[in-house]
């Protein structure tokens, strides 16, 4: 893909050294993307490049590897709830999560760093934190959330997710209901920063309704 394709396409594609995935992408402008490829030869990724097409205000990610995207513009501080709605287009052969990142810094560069709260097609749930190539798990719910929601008969679900900051505690939310909180103190990567979203490898989704909201 040319530079000038890039720029017609007003869709930023941020590679690291390791990673050479193509990107097929018509998305709001403003919006970029890390693109996370996997290196797991049990786990592949179903095709070698990710497609995201701009839905209404939003946009859909189909297929390829995990992708972790933001707008530099959506930055919080202090106080603040970060909310998107997703839908899951189909489910994927196995268990892979989609939601929420926020407290991002360096999202392009070697430094990453952010929390991200995901929701799988099983009604599982992860938080985790991100710093460099190291993550680490603040809470991995294995059993289904009742308020996650499940596929349906055609596949497809919707569920809305929320991550609330506030003074002293952070509260995960999904169609409206807190599934877990976490003390503020309790996380070693900062809140404050770059929000987005994280959709990881072979799904396919919809996200719309981003929004972060300053208290």
């Amino acid at each position: 893909m040319s530079q000038h394709r890039i720029v017609r396409s007003a869709f930023i594609l941020i590679l690291t050294v390791a990673i050479a995935a193509p990107l097929f992408a018509q998305a709001p402008a403003g919006w970029q993307v890390r693109i996370d490829k996997s290196t797991n030869a049990s786990d592949p990724d179903d095709v070698p490049e990710v497609k995201v097409v701009t839905v209404g205000k939003g946009f859909r990610v189909t297929g390829g590897p995990a992708g972790t995207y933001w707008n530099a513009a959506s930055t919080a501080k202090g106080n603040y709830t970060v909310r998107a709605n997703f839908n899951l287009m189909k489910p994927s052969g196995h268990v892979n999560y989609y939601g929420i990142v926020f407290g991002g810094s360096d999202l392009n560069g070697v430094n990453q760093q952010y929390i991200y709260f995901l929701v799988a097609q099983n009604g599982s749930f992860i938080i985790r934190q991100r710093t460099g190539d190291k993550v680490a798990d603040v809470v991995s719910r294995t059993m289904p959330h009742p308020a996650i929601r499940l596929p349906g008969a055609d596949g497809t679900s919707a569920n809305a997710l929320e991550v609330r900051v506030g003074a002293t505690q952070i509260e995960y939310v999904v169609n409206g209901q807190v599934v877990h909180t976490t003390p503020k103190s309790g996380l070693t990567a900062q809140t404050n920063g770059i929000a987005g979203v994280r959709i990881n490898h072979v799904l396919d989704v919809t996200v719309d309704g981003f929004q972060v909201q300053q208290q």
